[in-house]
């Protein structure tokens, strides 16, 4: 889960409906008041029935609404006023109940007349019996909404209240705060009907059955990447080693351990591309030979055989066709912009961003980085330490928007 500023200052509308995961939204909220949002919560009668109005008042900060007509205080317009406050509304969790509701345009009640009146992105995360979300109407009424403009976040195969597994368990937290992240982005259809490839994580090179060669990458950068893509309307393929991060939704993921599996998962998803950022730390060199056998400890000494592994980016840039974006990271602890516009150069790469992990924050198990941007056309932009997933969201601003 990325901390980002994106939702910053943010004033934040949560709707909550009634249904057992209700209780799940208040990591959602906790999540938006730790990044700095101005969150306002609204139950159904139904909400209340699942948790107390004072839990989401306690986390919000702020009292919750619920009837649509209170009994003290002004109130005709109160739904409408909150409806212009809102800048980014969000359904967790959204039952049959309220997507019947707002798909046919129906307000009988305080949220699902609130919710007609928004006019600010809006995210539904729909969490239901598995026999209520196969069912036709249901799914038409999502249709409706998602051809509206509106964002879906679809939920999981898992167990259920009703004591089986099926599909319809609320999705999981990090895939909220995805949807949520995609939701507010300002550049939602930026990369619209294009495909961008990322790779992510380390690779393993294997010595024997139990040891390997690899480094400390993460995939956290790589992850943010995509994340990124996917938020601005791409088709994304994140192509990653092995990570302990739970892989995004909505986008086709494939997992590898060496690099020359990455790098036949890369040819092989190549021509479909028109964006292909390489941010996986992969390997140099591998053991010239891997034993079938534990080695054991000797007297002698073990001298270790290497042999290159396939560059991977050089490779995509001598085949790519010219219309693709291609973008490399270079990890330098010296010499760090010669040694990055000499791998811009040589790679043929259209954009190289330069990270050193020994400076403070800018290791690779951390939620920021610090980097430069170089652009084959000489532009450069050095960035301030800032979280990951807000440098993604420079990074592609820097190539689709030159003057920003």
């Amino acid at each position: 889960m990325f901390p980002t500023k994106l939702f910053r200052n943010k004033k934040s509308l949560i709707a909550v409906t009634g249904g057992i995961a209700a209780y799940k939204v208040c990591e959602v909220i906790r999540y938006l008041v730790t990044q700095g949002s101005d969150v306002r919560v609204m139950m159904t009668r139904s909400a209340c029935e699942f948790m107390t109005p004072l839990t989401l008042e306690t986390l919000s900060r702020h009292p919750v609404y619920r009837e649509l007509f209170p009994r003290n205080g002004y109130a005709a317009p109160q739904h409408v006023h909150l409806a212009d406050w809102a800048e980014l509304g969000a359904v967790i969790p959204a039952t049959a109940n309220i997507l019947g509701k707002f798909s046919a345009g129906i307000a009988d009640d305080f949220v699902s007349s609130t919710l007609l009146a928004l006019h600010c992105p809006l995210l539904f995360a729909p969490a239901m019996n598995d026999r209520m979300w196969e069912n036709p109407f249901v799914q038409a009424n999502l249709k409706r909404i998602r051809e509206a403009g509106y964002e879906i976040c679809p939920p999981e195969y898992g167990f259920l209240a009703e004591g089986y597994e099926g599909m319809g368990r609320l999705a999981r937290l990090e895939y909220l705060i995805q949807a949520l992240y995609r939701t507010a982005h300002p550049a939602r259809q930026s990369l619209k009907g294009k495909t961008v490839v990322v790779t992510a994580g380390p690779t393993r090179e294997a010595l024997d059955p139990v040891r390997f060669f690899s480094n400390y990458s993460t995939g956290k950068m790589g992850v943010a990447l995509a994340w990124e893509a996917f938020a601005r309307g791409a088709r994304v393929v994140l192509i990653h080693g092995p990570i302990q991060l739970t892989t995004p939704y909505g986008m086709e993921t494939v997992g590898v351990e060496s690099a020359r599996q990455m790098f036949e998962a890369v040819m092989d998803r190549m021509k479909e591309a028109d964006w292909i950022i390489g941010a996986a730390a992969v390997a140099d060199f591998r053991p010239a030979q891997q034993a079938t056998e534990k080695i054991k400890k000797t007297a002698h000494k073990t001298i270790l055989e290497l042999e290159a592994n396939p560059d991977i980016l050089a490779t995509v840039a001598r085949s790519r066709r010219p219309e693709q974006i291609v973008i490399g990271f270079a990890v330098e602890t010296t010499e760090g912009k010669r040694h990055a516009l000499k791998k811009l150069r040589e790679k043929s790469l259209d954009m190289v961003v330069l990270n050193n992990p020994l400076e403070s924050g800018a290791g690779f198990a951390g939620d920021t980085n610090r980097v430069t941007l170089f652009h084959r056309n000489g532009r450069q932009l050095e960035l301030e330490l800032m979280f990951k997933l807000d440098v993604a969201r420079k990074i592609f601003d820097f190539v689709l928007e030159p003057n920003r």
